[in-house]
C-alpha cells in the first residue's frame, strides 16, 4: 500500500452489492424474499427429518445437516446486507467483521465437506445396498459429521486469525457486502504474504479433497447404475442420487468459477455477485431442490401438514 493516512481502523464501511442508491429499496425486497424462502425451506427440512419416522434414515440424517449449515450460512450474511439496504452509512466493527469472517468459513467449509459426505452415503446407497446400514450406521454418520464441524471450524480459527493478524490501515471501505477474505486483504497497511498463502492451501486442500471424494463416489454410481439391466431399475437407482447431484453441480461450479479462473479476469463485480449466489441464493434453492424431486420429503410434509391441521381442529 501506498505510504498516507496509516491510522489503525476500528471499523470498516461496506460499499453493499450496489452503490446504486434508486436501487436500496429494489434490492432490499429481494433479498428479504430471498432470506425468508431460505429460512422457511431448511427449518422445514430441519423439522420434517428431525419429527417424521420414515426419514430417519442416514440420507436424511445428512440432509439435515446440510439445512443447518445452509440456513446458518445464509443467516450470517443475509441480516447486515438488509440492514445495509436501508442505511446510508454501512459500516461494521472491527471485531463484527472477524466474527461475520470466521462464522462464515464455519459454515462454507462445512458445506464443502458435508456435500462430499453426502456422496459416499449416496456411493454406499447404490453400491452397496446390502452393507449400507452397517457401514453408513448411526455411529458413523455422528463421526462424519462431528469430523465436518471440528474440522471446519479448525480451518475457519487458522484462516481468519492468520488474516486479522495483518495491520489494517485507512481507508477502510470494503469493496463488497460482507467481510469476504479478498477485499479485506485488500486494504492491508502490511504484508499479506502469510494468510493468503494459508488462505490458498487450505482452499485448494479443501477443494480438491472433497471434489476428489464427490467425482469417485459419482464414478462408481454412474458404472453401478449402468451395470442394472432394467431400465426401472436403473431411474429408481438414479432417482435417490439426482437432488444430491444437482446441489453439487450448483454449489461446485460457483465455487470453480471463483477460485479457477485466471487473477486477470478477476472483476469484484463479477465475483459480488458470484459471492451472491453460493452465500444467499444456494441456501434457499437447496430445500427446493431436495423437496420438489424428493417423493419422501413430499409425503413427510403432507403428513406434516396432515396431522398439524388435525391437531388444530382438535384444538
Amino acid at each position: 500500500m501506498a505510504p498516507g493516512n496509516f491510522t489503525r481502523v476500528t471499523e470498516f464501511i461496506l460499499t453493499g452489492v450496489s452503490d446504486r442508491p434508486e436501487l436500496q429499496i429494489p434490492l432490499f425486497f429481494v433479498f428479504l424474499v430471498i432470506y425468508g424462502l431460505t429460512v422457511a425451506g431448511n427449518l422445514s427440512i430441519i423439522t420434517l427429518t428431525s419429527v417424521d419416522s420414515r426419514l430417519q434414515t442416514p440420507m436424511y440424517f445428512f440432509l439435515r445437516h446440510l439445512a443447518i449449515i445452509n440456513l446458518g450460512n445464509s443467516t450470517v450474511i443475509a441480516p447486515k446486507m438488509l440492514i445495509n439496504f436501508l442505511v446510508k452509512k454501512k459500516t461494521i466493527f472491527y471485531y463484527e467483521c472477524a466474527i461475520q469472517l470466521g462464522v462464515f468459513l464455519v459454515f462454507i467449509v462445512a458445506e464443502v465437506f458435508m456435500l462430499a459426505v453426502m456422496a459416499y452415503d449416496r456411493y454406499v446407497a447404490i453400491c452397496n445396498p446390502l452393507l449400507y446400514m452397517v457401514v453408513v450406521s448411526r455411529q458413523v454418520c455422528l463421526l462424519l459429521v462431528s469430523l465436518t464441524y471440528l474440522y471446519s471450524f479448525f480451518i475457519a480459527l487458522l484462516a481468519s486469525s492468520s488474516i486479522f493478524s495483518v495491520a489494517y490501515c485507512s481507508p477502510n471501505v470494503i469493496n463488497h457486502f460482507f467481510c469476504d477474505i479478498v477485499p479485506l486483504l485488500a486494504l492491508s497497511c502490511s504484508d499479506t504474504y502469510f494468510p493468503e498463502t494459508v488462505v490458498f492451501i487450505s482452499a485448494a486442500t479443501d477443494l480438491v479433497f472433497s471434489m476428489i471424494i464427490v467425482l469417485v463416489s459419482y464414478f462408481n454410481i454412474v458404472l453401478s447404475i449402468l451395470r442394472i439391466h432394467s431400465s426401472e431399475g436403473r431411474k429408481k437407482a438414479f432417482s435417490t442420487c439426482a437432488s444430491h447431484m444437482m446441489a453439487v453441480t450448483v454449489f461446485y461450479g460457483t465455487m470453480l468459477f471463483m477460485y479457477v479462473q485466471p487473477p486477470t479476469k478477476h472483476a469484484m463485480d463479477t465475483d459480488k455477485m458470484a459471492s451472491v449466489f453460493y452465500t444467499v441464493v444456494i441456501p434457499m434453492l437447496n430445500p427446493m431442490i431436495y423437496s420438489l424431486r424428493n417423493k419422501d420429503v413430499k409425503a413427510a410434509l403432507w403428513r406434516f401438514l396432515t396431522n398439524s391441521c388435525c391437531s388444530f381442529k382438535l384444538v
